[in-house]
């Protein structure tokens, strides 16, 4: 009998898919300026549709003109989800949308019900130009000062895809170190970075609350409005005290900069990769918040990755429900599921062991210190893009052995799709026909 695609799998198979013909199109003559290996190939176009930012090759003088293009158009695809991407293509083309593909929409963007999926998916393809569109003229109109009018256009548009998109990709080989006491590039590749990971049920229902169509915000927005300020603050504050002093870094910078590169760093650090100062500098216990601000990631149905803000919230919730002997975890005042939560305690464990298992990978495969493998790892499982460098204007990676860069080719595939979407992908489920007699386990 032949096995229908879950949903789950029709997503894998659509990202690798999408990523195999970005690796042809990159290695194509004219895409690429001097030699680009299959593995190069496969990692940048991995990178960019995982919406990754990692680099091997200098995305500004490796690649052409051409080659700018593709991996902009596959950020924008990664970054909107493959199902999404199709969804307007069979809108436009006049294609019907069964129920897998509305299952694979549902899926891909995290929402709870078929109910008005398609128009969902068409609200967020909205939004997305909407956006993008200002701050390409905003970012336009900052670099025809530097700029003629064409190549201003270029570098705005791919940059405010790739800051939407949660990618990090830049066309400057310094990525945005020279703007880093520019406000006007500061502020609004951050606001894109921040609205396109606050995720689009939040965009949806913040749009629905400020045109009156509903009295109040849901819970699930108001956890992650909630944690995305305190994680930026929280950031921003302790990156300012923790490099204020640092000669390499803040130290030899204006009050006014040393606000600005703290401010810039935590909100990049939650998955958007682009970077105002040289991450070989920081110390030792900044890289370390940052792998925690990269673990945590953006939020769901957004454009970035890593664990999320919701499931950190919830365990934390019911942490502190359990130590205080309540069974109910309530944020909000409203409970919070007890599927939801185990949900959230298996996304939890299933990432830590994954990265866990990926670092001893790097650091028994690589010759590299263990808190710049930790490094590495976390920014391709968060899909972030921060990484210590090669000491030059590549990532890390680029000095990687093939294999290593297949481990991180597969870490950011996994940080992109989710472990727990890519778990169930793997495996086939088996519906239980009897339960075992219940025993007891002493823990703790």
């Amino acid at each position: 009998m032949k096995r229908k695609l879950t949903p789950p799998k029709i997503l894998a198979i659509g990202f690798l898919s999408v990523i195999l013909i970005g690796t042809v199109l990159l290695m194509l003559p004219f895409a690429h300026r001097g030699e680009c290996s299959f593995i190069d190939a496969l990692f940048t176009s991995t990178s960019a549709v995982c919406v990754t930012g990692l680099i091997v090759k200098d995305t500004s003088n490796d690649f052409t003109q051409f080659g700018h293009i593709v991996i902009m158009l596959l950020i924008q695809i990664g970054g909107l989800g493959y199902m999404t991407s199709a969804t307007i293509i069979f809108l436009i083309t006049g294609k019907k949308i069964g129920i897998i593909e509305r299952l694979t929409i549902k899926e891909g963007l995290n929402i709870e019900t078929l109910e008005g999926v398609v128009r969902f998916a068409k609200d967020v393809f909205f939004f997305t130009g909407i956006f993008e569109l200002i701050g390409t003229l905003i970012l336009t109109a900052r670099f025809l000062k530097e700029y003629p009018l064409h190549d201003a256009f270029l570098h705005g548009l791919f940059h405010a895809v790739s800051a939407f998109n949660n990618a990090g990709f830049s066309l400057f080989s310094d990525n945005l170190i020279r703007y880093r006491g520019d406000i006007t590039v500061n502020m609004t590749v951050t606001t894109l970075v921040i609205v396109g990971g606050i995720g689009f049920v939040v965009i949806m229902d913040l749009y629905k609350f400020l045109k009156r169509e509903v009295n109040r915000l849901t819970q699930h927005t108001k956890i992650v409005l909630l944690a995305t300020i305190l994680l930026i603050a929280g950031g921003a504050l302790s990156i300012f005290l923790m490099e204020y002093t640092n000669p390499r870094t803040l130290g030899i910078m204006s009050l006014k900069e040393k606000i600005l590169v703290s401010y810039f760093s935590s909100v990049t650090a939650r998955t958007a990769g682009f970077n105002t100062v040289d991450y070989s500098l920081l110390e030792t216990g900044t890289l370390f918040l940052t792998i925690m601000l990269m673990f945590i990631g953006a939020s769901p149905g957004g454009t970035g990755g890593g664990v999320k803000t919701s499931t950190v919230a919830i365990v934390i919730a019911s942490l502190y429900s359990t130590i205080r002997g309540k069974t109910d975890s309530v944020l909000f005042k409203r409970r919070v599921p007890t599927t939801t939560v185990a949900k959230a305690f298996l996304l939890m464990t299933l990432a830590v062991m994954f990265c866990t298992i990926t670092v001893h990978l790097i650091i028994t495969t690589q010759d590299t210190l263990y808190l710049h493998s930790a490094f590495e790892v976390t920014s391709a499982f968060g899909t972030v893009g921060l990484s210590v460098g090669d000491g030059g204007v590549r990532s890390l990676t680029a000095v990687f052995t093939p294999a290593g860069k297949i481990i991180i080719i597969f870490t950011m595939f996994v940080g992109r799709l989710g472990p727990l979407t890519l778990a169930v992908a793997m495996t086939r489920r088996v519906q239980e026909r009897f339960r075992y007699p219940e025993g007891k386990v002493i823990i703790g």
